[in-house]
């Protein structure tokens, strides 16, 4: 806007005392000081407001309007409330350094000023950023990318002053402006906001979703169609694990329809990059397709391992040597059993590996997801490591696997669905492949019997008596933990003993009594008097291998 524009606005009350000259200058900003030396807190382009505290003297007014004029303010408006009118020394000094005067009517609160003048700004800013971003969509839809969501993201920093980032179901920061950047959001308020989208989502909320968290208020835009919700035609179930949502550091609840109407055509512009990265993995899921088909249909190893030799050096370009593989099996269940769940496994097991995986840029181009019916696979290429390790070091961890995705993934189920995942041990050749993908299938089940909407197991595991458990018929595991556990509890509930409590720690303890008294915090004679209850209330000895076993059993499958 104009200073001209502001003289004319008779709601401000303000009045010309010098640089009638200078009226066409713009004003993109507004700041209210009473400091010496307020130039470190601006940027140029300011209307500057003062009460005039800052001036002792005559002499104070030379070296104030000097230090405006050297940080590119537009004008200064000098508040009449206080001190009434403004001294001749400070008119003088703003002529000689063609610095505009106004002079603000103390029946005039600086907040009025200050409040039209980020309208009007805000408003051009607005206006000339749907431009710019329109102008950016024809690029990106139309030709070779205009520089990825990070770009519009700058815009948004640049223009209206909104920090924001765009994020991942799991909370993966994906992009963010130069003035907000991926690594100032801390990893817990990622997930933080990523859980409140999900939930939002799933519950139906009219968008922008709106969070505080540690004080700072952010509204939260799906990517999706149009970037008000879901893609029209499907079960929210299928989007809401795989869509990215766009987090701005602001309270949206009551901005205008033209502002809200901007961003949401930001998140369309991020609905392409988005979509243009899903298509730049066709080829490595269709590499993972054809191993997958290979491997299930029983292929010859030399045919599997001639394919192997085709995915290597899309997955791991410039790898001198053939790499180890794992594979890590993926399912997303929900109650009803309706919605599709096989595509969304898939796009979701890309992103937690991704996640886990991406060490800079070109490692998330490095995964490969097939999917089969509900289940999702991934082949995943490791280094090969010279000397008697398996390369299992640098792999896939299944306990580190949905460390940091958990909160946010238990939210987009929303009690009604779930997700398990299986890793296999890692493989050297396309013999051990087709073991590899029974290992992770296995593991996958061993997660699937744990409580829990997001669980994970490991190969290790498969070595225990855990992989036993998932498939003992569920009334047999009921008769068994009754028999053992029931009597227990039935005592606990009626005289508040702790025995089960006791049990466990004295299994942890491998029958220890002085460890297990120390970590109980008991004396000896009463942990030998619980153990003792707990012996005559089962007929069970906890001296004998047997029984110990049949106690560590019954409190792993209850």
């Amino acid at each position: 806007m104009r200073l001209r524009a502001l003289l004319d606005t008779d709601a401000l009350g303000l009045k010309l005392l010098g640089g009638e000259d200078e009226l066409d200058r713009s004003v993109r900003g507004v700041m209210t000081t009473d400091l010496r030396d307020p130039s470190r807190y601006l940027s140029g382009g300011e209307l500057v407001l003062t009460g005039l505290a800052w001036r002792r003297d005559a002499a104070d007014s030379e070296p104030f309007v000097r230090l405006l004029v050297q940080a590119g303010v537009s004008a200064l408006a000098a508040g009449e409330a206080e001190l009434g009118p403004v001294p001749e020394d400070l008119v003088v000094a703003c002529a000689r350094h063609r610095l505009p005067l106004f002079a603000v009517h103390e029946s005039v609160a600086f907040a009025t000023v200050t409040e039209h003048v980020v309208r009007q700004v805000s408003g051009e800013r607005a206006g000339d950023l749907a431009a710019v971003v329109d102008r950016h969509r024809r690029m990106m839809t139309s030709g070779p990318a205009g520089g990825g969501p990070d770009v519009v993201l700058d815009l948004l920093g640049s223009d209206l002053d909104l920090r924001a980032w765009v994020l991942s179901p799991t909370g993966r920061p994906v992009a963010g402006s130069r003035a907000a950047g991926p690594a100032l959001l801390p990893p817990e308020t990622c997930a933080a906001l990523a859980a409140e989208h999900l939930s939002a989502t799933r519950t139906g909320r009219r968008a922008p979703h709106r969070v505080t968290l540690d004080a700072t208020t952010y509204s939260l835009f799906p990517v999706g169609e149009g970037g008000r919700g879901p893609r029209s035609g499907r079960d929210v179930r299928e989007t809401v694990l795989s869509d990215w949502l766009l987090a701005v550091e602001a309270d949206a609840g009551d901005w205008a329809e033209e502002r809200l109407d901007l961003l949401y055509g930001v998140t369309q512009l991020i609905a392409v990059e988005r979509d243009r990265r899903d298509a730049a993995r066709t080829v490595r899921r269709r590499l993972a397709q054809e191993v997958l088909e290979l491997v299930q249909t029983g292929a010859a190893p030399a045919e599997i391992a001639a394919r192997l030799r085709v995915a290597a050096p899309v997955l791991l370009p410039g790898l001198g040597t053939a790499p180890h593989w794992q594979v890590v099996v993926a399912r997303v269940e929900w109650q009803d059993g309706e919605a599709e769940t096989g595509p969304v496994a898939q796009t979701l097991l890309e992103e937690i590996l991704v996640d886990r995986l991406a060490a800079g840029p070109d490692h998330a181009d490095r995964i490969a997801v097939a999917h089969t019916g509900d289940e999702a696979v991934a082949l995943v290429p490791l280094p090969a490591v010279a000397g008697e390790h398996d390369g299992a070091e640098s792999g896939v961890l299944a306990d580190a696997l949905l460390a940091s995705v958990r909160d946010p993934l238990a939210a987009g189920l929303d009690g009604d669905g779930r997700v398990t995942i299986g890793v296999s041990a890692a493989v050297h050749s396309a013999e051990g492949l087709r073991g590899a993908l029974e290992e992770a299938r296995h593991a996958r089940r061993v997660a699937a019997a744990r409580p829990g909407r997001v669980c994970a197991a490991g190969h290790q595991e498969l070595a225990s008596h855990v992989l036993l458990l998932p498939f003992v018929p569920d009334d047999v595991r009921r008769a068994f933990t009754a028999r053992l556990l029931d009597p227990l509890r039935d005592y606990d509930r009626r005289h508040r003993a702790e025995l089960i409590p006791t049990l466990e720690a004295f299994l942890d303890s491998d029958g220890s009594w002085t460890r297990c008294a120390t970590r109980l915090h008991l004396h000896v004679n009463t942990l030998r008097y619980r153990v003792g209850r707990i012996e005559q209330l089962t007929g069970r000895d906890l001296s004998r291998l047997e029984d110990k076993l049949d106690f560590f059993l019954a409190l792993r499958m209850s």
